[in-house]
């Protein structure tokens, strides 16, 4: 009489802490059975699995006679969520269900966006040279019948980003509690293949059980289930100042973990999909004329993060134009503190009148004119530049090579505020920039008018101007009166 065998996967036998020590004891019983059946040399049977029930998800054999079945799925399937599974299937009833004893980790991944109060999901955007602050999420399995069990994972970032290794730390929480690793606990290896850097920890569940006893049950069975997150940064580099706007630069990682309960960690593994972030930067391009529209070469610029200019955006030369050094890497924090780097600059137009700054962050900017060339009267205010990326609204649902569309870069714009004394009086505009939002770039025109430069008053070369005149005045004065006693002689 034939039957069938359903493989079903039902999740609230995962956590039931009664069954879980049932099941424990079982499956080091099937483990010796299945050991014993692979040195007396019997070959099994194969049955490749090509599709399940569209309802429930399980798979059925029918046609086999009475008797006892050892059950083992075999195939870890790359870039899904697979595990082994070893299950005693007793065929004395016509119809037999079993549940496959299956669980695996999951793994998610976010970057924080520091801007408009976004925090942590697939897109942000930074200056070159400041810290970018990364996490990968995942949940501690279900890892009852196994020895040892071990996850790594794997990273992988764009050369635009460097991997800060200090950085990294892992800690794994519970509703009660959390614990931070130990530097012996976990490792960090950089560049492993195709990894930037890989971090693994080769004993998850002897951490786990020491530092969570509270969910031991008598059959010194634990019923997991507790977050583990790992932290850690990345610095935007130099690379990205060839490379603004779209793209972006991605950061990847999954997750690889044990699926063979039979060995001690160092057997088969399953590895999750990749989830990815990205991250952007943009820049400005200068260009400085008179109102004749002559290039003029050599006038000299600041960038400032504030309203008083206070707060410098340092830059340095490059081969490209002038590149952002946030002070992250100075020992500040993002627009404060920090030393001045000896390779800071003061920006100068070059014979074409162009000066161009790359690595920004969206945001506002204050550009100021410090020097002008020979005739012209440099700018009194700083000229106040905004910078506005729009995202996709499903920021938390980044795909890899998405950045190079627009379907999570979709628009930049920019605004220039600039305040000019002319005649006597003030005048003050604002304009609506030029952008591309491919290379991630902004226009603008710096105007100088045609004029003799002047001293500000209240300066020394006012008074030296002051001084001069009054001894020109006085010295006609007295040539005066000279002539006058001369003429009456």
């Amino acid at each position: 009489c034939p039957y069938i065998i359903e493989y079903i996967d039902i999740p609230q036998f995962r956590n039931n802490p009664k069954l879980e020590g049932r099941y424990s004891n079982y499956r080091h019983f099937v483990e010796a059975l299945r050991d014993e059946l692979v040195k007396e040399g019997l070959s099994p049977n194969t049955v490749n699995v090509t599709a399940v029930n569209a309802v429930d998800g399980s798979v059925k054999f029918s046609g086999l006679g009475y008797g006892y079945y050892l059950t083992d799925e075999v195939t870890a399937v790359q870039d899904t969520h697979s595990a082994a599974s070893l299950i005693l299937t007793n065929t004395a009833n016509p119809n037999a269900q079993v549940n496959i004893k299956s669980d695996y980790p999951t793994l998610i991944k976010k970057i924080n966006e520091d801007d408009n109060n976004v925090g942590w999901n697939d897109i942000g955007d930074y200056e070159i040279g400041q810290t970018v602050p990364y996490y990968h999420d995942t949940y501690v399995p279900d890892m009852n019948g196994y020895q040892t069990y071990k996850i790594i994972f794997h990273d992988k970032m764009d050369n635009a980003l460097t991997f800060n290794k200090d950085s990294v730390s892992i800690t794994i929480s519970s509703n009660k509690k959390s614990y931070t690793l130990k530097s012996d606990e976990f490792k960090v290896v950089e560049n492993s293949g195709e990894d930037t850097f890989y971090a693994e920890i080769p004993d998850l569940k002897a951490i786990v059980d020491k530092q969570f006893p509270e969910g031991m049950n008598n059959n010194n069975e634990n019923t997991y289930g507790q977050s583990v997150r790992l932290n850690y940064n990345a610095t935007l580099n130099d690379n990205a100042s060839t490379r603004t706007g779209r793209a972006g630069f991605e950061n990847a990682v999954r997750l690889e973990y044990s699926n063979n309960p039979d060995s001690d960690g160092n057997g088969s593994t399953g590895t999750t999909p990749w989830d990815t972030v990205v991250c952007f930067t943009y820049k400005i391009n200068g260009l400085k004329v008179n109102n004749h529209n002559k290039l003029l070469k050599n006038a000299k610029f600041r960038l400032y993060s504030d309203e008083n200019c206070t707060n410098e955006v340092y830059v340095k030369e490059s081969p490209n134009g002038y590149v952002v050094m946030n002070r992250d890497s100075l020992g500040g924090t993002d627009h404060t503190g920090g030393a001045r780097p000896s390779s800071a600059v003061e920006m100068a137009s070059d014979a074409k009148g162009v000066f161009t700054i790359l690595g920004l962050d969206q945001g506002t900017y204050y550009l100021k004119e410090t020097d002008s060339p020979a005739g012209y009267r440099e700018l009194q205010d700083p000229i106040v530049i905004t910078i506005k990326p729009t995202f996709t609204d499903e920021r938390n649902n980044y795909n890899a090579g998405e950045g190079a569309t627009d379907k999570t870069l979709k628009t930049l714009e920019a605004t220039a505020h600039v305040k000019e004394f002319l005649n006597g009086a003030y005048k003050e505009s604002d304009t609506n920039l030029k952008t591309d939002v491919t290379d991630g770039s902004a226009n603008i025109t710096v105007v100088n008018y045609v004029g003799t430069k002047l001293p500000i008053t209240g300066s020394n070369l006012t008074m030296i101007c002051l001084g001069a005149g009054t001894i020109t005045v006085v010295g006609a004065l007295a040539l005066d009166k000279k002539r006058k006693k001369a003429n009456k002689d």
